[in-house]
């Protein structure tokens, strides 16, 4: 059941209206006004049932999801945080300040949940709508990066180690009594392995990690025969992920480099400092002049980039209720020319018959798209895309789009926040030409020049 908002509470002696002590003015406030709250509850209670106990309501769980991916902030430290800043009370519809947390963090996997991929969507394309025709630009800009899980860096060590501490614990969950938990001698076997490339190690390492793998194995057989057939019925998908990785070899596809993640992807994108990635391939679409985020898929393991632009212009046209005439894409792209109607350019050596001015127009446009690259790492260092904590393949759709949204979002209040300057600094010229005698730092009041 939706939660309803207290759009004007009764107010004691002691409750002061937000609006009183606040700066209006403030790119916060200013943003606040341009989302249409009214639209988004709307179209969010679809997610909820007409009965049961009432919600956290829209407006607040919508406006705290969007200011944790504004500010990069985690779920507890968002909720934490949100005390502290009038601000974020009214962005997120309060009236009156608050004291008390507005949720347990926990709520914010509920409402992910719950809304999915669809409904981040939704989010997206009312960041997309605030910038209006800006958004509708003909030409785009299209890159696919890495979006990394948070994994350890994997091992078959590692793994085999995780393998004999998940027995163990639901052994001791289960009531089990497993022949021997290995413990004190899978300690010690840790430490063999290290530097295992280490030329004076080399053998004493190999063994060690051939003798975990074996007792790996043995710990899974050993519970396996000690189940029920009801416990076997309710670890089954967790052992078949165990067995798999026992059984896979080094040049085996789709091998299994997480337990809790077992969708994770080995990506190499020919970076010098980091051979490897482990997550899923995100692709990001921007416009060339204003650089809006007009999408944001993540995609499932790691398809060929040139597979993936017919979903990306069909989630670009959904966002901009209009569809790109062209989109200027790299080598990674290559393959088709054209996809529903849009023309897809990438880095070519050009023909003879090219002209001139031909081939600057192409060198311009390719330059522009360079531009993407330090947007990528902007939506991935500054909004949450650098490590993603959601779980599952879900949750790497959710935080790519959540990401972009985040990056809109920032890009509309820095633009707020210049054109307030921007009057400031006319009406600072309007004193000086009214009032030439009083413009001294000490007679401005606040504003100091």
């Amino acid at each position: 059941m939706v939660g309803k908002q207290d759009k004007a509470p009764q107010l004691s002696i002691f409750d002061t209206p937000l609006k009183r002590f606040i700066n209006l003015g403030h790119e916060l406030c200013i943003l606040s006004e341009q989302i249409d709250w009214d639209s988004i509850e709307k179209e969010f209670s679809v997610y909820y049932s007409d009965t049961g106990r009432p919600s956290v309501p829209i407006r607040r769980m919508v406006g705290l999801l969007l200011l944790k991916h504004i500010y990069n902030l985690s779920d507890g430290a968002m909720v934490a945080r949100w005390i502290e800043n009038p601000y974020w009370q009214y962005f997120s519809g309060e009236k009156v300040f608050q004291t008390q947390k507005p949720f347990d963090p926990t709520e914010f996997i509920h409402f992910r949940n719950r809304i999915g991929k669809e409904g981040v969507e939704k989010l997206l394309k009312v960041s997309v709508q605030l910038f209006g025709k800006e958004a509708q630009e003909k030409e785009v800009l299209i890159d696919s990066t890495v979006q990394e899980k948070n994994i350890t860096y994997p091992t078959d060590a590692k793994l085999h180690k995780r393998i004999i501490e998940r027995v163990n614990r639901i052994a001791k969950q289960e009531g089990i009594t497993l022949r021997q938990t290995y413990t004190r001698t899978l300690k010690q076997l840790m430490i063999d392995q290290r530097f295992h490339n280490h030329p004076k190690r080399k053998k004493k390492a190999k063994a060690a990690m051939r003798k975990i793998k074996t007792i790996a194995g043995r710990q899974v057989r050993d519970i396996e025969r000690k189940f029920s057939p009801s416990q076997q019925q309710e670890y089954k998908e967790l052992f078949i992920i165990l067995n798999k990785i026992l059984t896979q070899e080094k040049t085996d596809k789709n091998k299994i480099y997480s337990i809790h993640e077992p969708d994770v992807s080995c990506i190499a994108k020919g970076k010098e400092a980091k051979k490897y990635e482990f997550g899923n391939k995100s692709g990001i679409v921007l416009t060339k002049t204003t650089k809006i985020v007009v999408g944001a898929i993540a995609f499932e393991g790691n398809p060929y980039d040139g597979h993936t632009l017919e979903e990306h212009f069909n989630q670009t046209e959904y966002l901009t209720e209009s569809k790109p005439k062209t989109g200027i894409v790299d080598r990674g792209y290559k393959g088709k020319k054209k996809i529903n109607g849009t023309h897809i350019i990438s880095p070519s050596v050009p023909k003879k018959e090219t002209t001139q001015y031909q081939k600057q127009k192409a060198r311009k446009r390719f330059r522009a798209r360079a531009g993407i690259e330090p947007v990528i790492s902007h939506i991935k260092h500054d909004h949450r895309m650098l490590r993603n904590y959601l779980k599952g393949i879900v949750g790497d759709q959710l935080n790519t789009i959540l990401a972009g949204t985040g990056y809109n979002l920032k890009k509309m209040l820095n633009r707020i926040k210049e054109q307030v300057l921007f009057h400031l600094i006319q009406i600072l010229n309007l004193w000086e030409l009214l009032f030439p005698e009083n413009t001294g730092p000490k007679n401005i009041g606040l504003f100091k020049v």
